[in-house]
């Protein structure tokens, strides 16, 4: 774990009309409503499970823990990479169950390695009492920022952080 100090990481992505994205959008009454912040070389994300994210059991859906590690790389990718991109992989390795009754988990992102088109994310899950639940790997397809600004409206770097 990182000594560094956190910074937020604020959501730029709100002000555009057809933004409703499952994982981070606070407007999508469905949705995950991620939040972010960067410690050191990774980006973290505590988040609260729900109990409509259950597969069975009080257990939290293995596709949903596929969505906020995919979610997580994402704003890895925007924040750390300073650009978007897309996925072309996503393994996950369940390792115990996740509670939606047993508190906040934490999502750990950091880069394992990239190169100028492709980044590979490893993606660490915990429980509230800290036990390693899942691990990914996901692997990034990324734009030069000129496109991603073009095409997928990847704001100015800046519009990431507020200090």
């Amino acid at each position: 774990m990182s000594t560094s100090k956190k910074r937020t990481i604020t959501n730029p992505f709100t002000s555009i009309e057809q933004y409703n994205c499952f994982g981070c959008s606070p407007k999508n009454d469905c949705g995950l409503h991620m939040e972010f912040y960067v410690e050191g070389d990774e980006v973290i994300s505590d988040w609260q499970p729900r109990p409509e994210f259950q597969g069975y059991g009080k257990v939290l859906h293995g596709g949903i823990i596929s969505t906020l590690m995919d979610e997580i790389a994402s704003w890895y990718i925007f924040s750390m990479l300073k650009t978007a991109g897309v996925t072309y992989k996503l393994e996950v390795r369940y390792k115990s169950p996740v509670y939606t009754n047993k508190g906040k988990i934490t999502l750990r992102a950091k880069l394992k390695e990239s190169n100028k088109r492709l980044a590979e994310i490893d993606v660490k899950l915990y429980d509230n009492d800290g036990g390693l639940c899942s691990e990914g790997q996901i692997g990034y397809f990324i734009f030069p920022e000129k496109w991603a600004k073009e095409k997928l409206y990847y704001p100015d770097f800046d519009s990431f952080f507020e200090d």
